[in-house]
């Protein structure tokens, strides 16, 4: 079916998306929105929306998506799930016929923003979409901010606790002295803002420059750090400098380097011990002046001993080590990072944060650390009604309500059999997340501690809801 759009004013910035099946539904929707001027699409096909996922061109502020789509071999939380291995900025709210906390619990942990009860009251509608459309403005600010560079250097490195005032010290010794260094922490910690300190507080005139090396493909990744010339390969249609020449007289920060593939391993310790470069399809080399700091949330010590990583390379980098501390390890420090984090993104006059809703961000074990922590942030100030961020703000996982509703239900309502049924299906997502915390979000390890094949354990976590990168 193809889309169709509502009347609306061309100047209103929010784009909803609307994927239902029933015609009644869809013209309430339409009806409540077009009133108040804002442009929404309408399909009931959800293959045109995953379309656009793919092409990259779904630019909607929110998605309105019915669970049930009444189609044999996908439904609303396949659907959802698309939208979050996507990366998509849009904040899903789900549409429901079923008011059972167990299909609420079922979209808020597969990542939607909200859900909504057929038939929608148009002022809750109004309202969920207004919040929902702020929150994924949000988002985008915070990805456009990490992505040029733009945040200040110890803007996550707030807090007073020990340990975060051992590393700031650390920093500050190891910045005017040229060495490399190798720092290790989970994914979330601030690794890139712990190499950010390092040159900023540093002599060398140069730029900074960081690279994820596992997010290049491995037939790319020579030509992403060395440059290429002209004609070198397939598409190779003018000279590339790579990210050596461009941190010429600065730093490189090669971050996740664990995951750095052996042959190029061997590559990188070459120009580390000479000192110079040669582009992929040139016959001559050219030096180089870069302080090189390497970061993994990977135990490189571990990998070399598993032959996962070179010996000599890690020794070339972990000339000084700085170990970047999980957000678990210096809980104390939530209330200063909180209130820095809503100042940051609370706009002109910013929310405070309730007492109870404090504690609940402390108790969280915050397996994503402080990138986690500025997520969940972001979401409670999108929902906040008001001056105050309550509990009802946060984001359901954090504290113990998300487990809460999951585990209690009324007994007499159900057979034996249904309850056995519940019951089972906590123990299993608690035993899911254990492991996967164990094994730092590896779905390799992790269905090795569970006696699983990998297919298998996937097919577990995508049944719950659990997203294994969170965890590394």
């Amino acid at each position: 079916m193809a889309l169709r759009a509502a009347a609306c004013d061309a100047t209103v910035a929010v784009k909803v998306m609307l994927v239902e099946d029933d015609a009644d539904v869809s013209r309430a929707v339409l009806r409540v929105l077009s009133a108040d001027g804002i442009g929404v699409e309408v399909t009931e096909d959800p293959m045109v929306v995953l379309s656009h996922l793919e092409k990259g061109t779904a630019d909607w502020d929110v998605v309105l998506l019915d669970v049930g789509l009444g189609l044999p071999n996908m439904n609303g939380i396949d659907v959802l799930h698309r939208f979050r291995e996507a990366g998509s900025f849009a904040s899903v709210v789900m549409l429901t016929g079923d008011n059972t906390a167990a299909t609420a619990l079922t979209c808020m942990r597969g990542g939607a923003f909200h859900y909504l009860t057929k038939p929608v009251e148009s002022f809750e509608l109004r309202s969920l979409i207004a919040s929902a459309a702020r929150y994924s403005t949000l988002r985008r600010e915070l990805a456009s901010a990490r992505q040029t560079l733009s945040e200040s250097t110890g803007s996550l490195l707030v807090g007073t606790s020990p340990a975060i005032r051992q590393l700031r010290a650390t920093i500050s010794r190891l910045a005017d002295r040229d060495v490399p260094v190798l720092i290790q922490g989970e994914s979330g910690t601030g690794k890139e803002l712990v190499a950010r300190g390092l040159h900023g507080g540093g002599a060398r005139s140069g730029r900074f420059v960081a690279v994820n090396c596992g997010a290049i493909p491995e037939s790319l990744i020579d030509s992403e750090l060395f440059g290429h010339m002209r004609g070198a390969f397939t598409g190779a249609s003018t000279d590339r400098a790579g990210v050596f020449v461009e941190a010429d007289g600065g730093t490189l920060l090669l971050d996740e380097i664990g995951d750095m593939p052996m042959p190029v391993q061997a590559r990188l310790l070459r120009v580390l011990q000479e000192g110079e470069i040669r582009a992929v399809g040139s016959s001559t080399t050219r030096k180089v002046d870069v302080r090189v700091i390497a970061a993994s949330h990977v135990d490189l010590a571990r990998a070399v001993e598993q032959r996962l990583f070179r010996e000599d390379l890690y020794y070339r980098l972990n000339v000084v080590k700085v170990d970047v501390p999980p957000l678990r390890e210096r809980l104390d420090d939530i209330p200063l990072l909180a209130a820095h984090l809503i100042r940051k993104h609370g706009g002109v006059t910013p929310p405070s944060l309730a007492p109870e809703a404090l504690q609940l961000l402390i108790e969280h074990r915050w397996p994503g650390n402080v990138r986690e922590l500025e997520n969940a942030l972001l979401h409670a100030i999108a929902l906040c009604q008001g001056n105050v961020i309550g509990v009802d703000a946060l984001p359901l996982q954090i504290g113990d309500r998300a487990r809460r509703p999951a585990a209690t239900f009324e007994i007499d309502e159900v057979t034996f059999a249904e309850a056995k049924r519940r019951a089972n299906l906590v123990l299993e997502r608690g035993y899911l997340l254990h492991v996967i915390q164990k094994a730092k979000g590896s779905v390799s390890e992790a269905a090795r501690l569970a006696g699983l094949d990998r297919t298998n354990f996937r097919r577990l976590l995508k049944r719950n809801g659990i997203d294994s990168t969170s965890f590394k």
